[in-house]
């Protein structure tokens, strides 16, 4: 902590960051997942242009091999003909009509409640989703403040709590942990512990092999009982971040938060309907909320809960 300045970080100033934050969360949760898609069918399409490795590996005929190779050609050309598409590019536009929106439908929070969540020009319905983020995040940013009583480290814990929701909210739409997110997150909390921020860098390392390792094995011991995948190995990666943040003591009080809070969220889904045979809940996100708990009550008070005190 020493390396920080002496500076507060105000509650209503992280909730104001917050909103501006969720705002970009938004952009992050719906870009991010078709700027992978998009690199994944560059890297196929390239690979798939290499005939004699279609004929060694495939077992298709040379004159087959050779046709496959030059449609892949086509559509390598094609990706690379497209504009650019990122997080950044191209600006803010309406998805249905697709025009460009103007910089004060941006704006946060008010931007959506001016608008009354419809286009300004095609009236198509623009999801509470997004305005439900940026109040959620600016709420949990002005709570992180709180919780470490205004001072410069929030900000690190703000980052956190930004890739978890990105995060949760990538994996909830496509059952999809990108390590685009996870791994920066893990090195991240490694980083912090190295530096002396957060919590020391041997339980950093613990926590980090932990949560790996745990719901790794609980992913083998499954599949070998049923011959089915009960989760993804973006789980045992976030777990690991989480472990580098928090701490190997953590762990179970994450997955325990996670499962009851997963459990809660299943039978509302039942409930309601929305819940359906065959349908894959994911569980990154009911992670991602475990974590948040335990970071926003604190080891001290997890202890007590656990009986562990």
């Amino acid at each position: 902590m020493e390396f920080l300045p002496d500076l507060t970080f105000s509650v209503w100033v992280a909730a104001a960051m917050g909103f501006c934050i969720g705002s970009f969360l938004n952009v992050v949760a719906w870009r991010l997942p078709k700027v992978l898609e998009r690199r994944w069918l560059e890297e196929a399409s390239h690979h798939l242009s290499n005939a004699p490795l279609i004929t060694e590996f495939a077992g298709l005929s040379a004159a087959q091999s050779t046709s496959t190779a030059t449609q892949a050609e086509r559509v390598f050309s094609a990706l690379e003909s497209q504009p650019p598409f990122g997080l950044a590019q191209p600006a803010s536009h309406c998805p249905q009509c697709k025009t460009r929106l103007r910089w004060r439908d941006n704006i946060p929070v008010l931007g959506w409640l001016a608008l009354r969540g419809r286009c300004a020009h095609c009236g198509a319905k623009i999801p509470v989703r997004y305005l439900a983020v940026e109040l959620g995040t600016g709420v949990l940013f002005g709570l992180i403040a709180w919780r470490f009583n205004e001072q410069p480290i929030a900000l690190a814990w703000c980052a956190f709590a930004s890739v978890l929701l990105a995060a949760s909210l990538i994996d909830w739409d496509t059952t999809l942990l990108p390590d685009d997110l996870t791994y920066p997150l893990l090195w991240g909390g490694l980083l912090l512990a190295w530096l002396g921020w957060t919590i020391p860098l041997d339980s950093a390392l613990l926590g980090a092999m932990g949560g790996y390792l745990a719901l790794w094995s609980i992913y083998w011991i499954f599949k070998l009982a049923t011959g089915k995948e009960g989760m993804g190995y973006g789980d045992f990666k976030l777990l690991a971040a989480l472990g580098a943040w928090l701490g190997p003591q953590m762990l179970l009080p994450i997955v325990l938060g996670a499962s009851a809070i997963g459990a809660v969220a299943g039978l509302t889904m039942k409930f309601s309907g929305a819940l359906r045979e065959g349908v894959f809940v994911p569980f990154g996100p009911f992670l991602a909320g475990g974590g948040l708990v335990v970071m926003l009550a604190g080891a001290p008070r997890v202890m007590e809960w656990m009986g562990w005190a």
